[in-house]
């Protein structure tokens, strides 16, 4: 019985993962990380080892934009700095480099995450 418990638990937390963070294609309702990119009229940026990390940042953006708690000029102003910063740091690699990316964009994850929560209550505590 146990076993069938600890099995549903790590079946749940799978799923939620999934759910959580769509794929780089789009699901159901998600658009696709290119199609994210384009909604600001850019090309799509090939963040590397990083897409699924900005695909989830921006997907979060998207929310909040969808919902009305971010305007989409400051969704694209959100999109275009995150990309001007990936190019900075692909242009100059480096440890120094790749500390600021990482720093910088943690950062913009935590905005996200924020502007999504004030708009999605499956994101507030509670």
């Amino acid at each position: 019985m146990r076993m069938l418990w600890v099995s549903g638990v790590l079946s749940a937390a799978l799923l939620a993962g999934c759910v959580g963070t769509p794929s780089l294609d789009g699901t159901m309702g998600a658009p696709s990380f290119n199609a994210l990119q384009g909604m600001c009229g850019t090309s799509p940026v090939d963040y590397g080892a990083d897409a699924q990390s900005v695909y989830s940042t921006f997907y979060d953006a998207y929310v909040a934009e969808r919902r009305g708690g971010l305007s989409r000029e400051r969704f694209c102003a959100f999109q275009t700095a995150i990309a001007e910063r990936y190019r900075a740091y692909q242009a100059n690699p480096g440890l120094e480099a790749q500390s600021a990316w990482a720093s910088f964009f943690l950062d913009q994850r935590a905005q996200a995450l924020s502007w999504r929560a004030a708009v999605d209550p499956t994101l507030r505590a509670g």
